[in-house]
């Protein structure tokens, strides 16, 4: 990642950053002043793993940093394309793209096929 003061007024367009990793990364990178639109599929709070792209879109505008968020899916074109073109829409382009989206389960393996 390049050094904080190099982010300063860069737009990142990233996957994955509604909890966890992504989130932790996504408030580092707006300190310095970046703006970070995000694509999440998490909408629904899950106790197991708190967060969901509304409420870090919460912190967002706290800090001043808000832009694009999408409900999606990164795997689905029309979903990235969707976070994209509201990206361009509100800050005319993007600097960064940072993929962070996984897909896990929080189910037991056993007896799946």
């Amino acid at each position: 990642m390049p050094a904080p003061q190099a982010l300063a007024g860069r737009t990142i367009v990233m996957s994955g950053g509604a909890r966890g990793i992504g989130r932790e990364i996504a408030l580092a990178a707006a300190r310095p002043g970046a703006s970070v639109a995000m694509l999440a599929k998490t909408a629904e709070p899950d106790l197991r793993i708190p967060g969901t792209i509304f409420s870090a879109a919460k912190i967002d505008r706290e800090g001043g940093w808000s832009r694009a968020r999408v409900v999606g899916d990164v795997r689905k074109g029309e979903d990235t394309a969707r976070v994209v073109d509201e990206t361009v829409e509100q800050s005319g382009g993007a600097d960064i793209d940072l993929n962070n989206a996984s897909s896990i389960s929080l189910h037991p393996a056993k007896g799946r096929r």
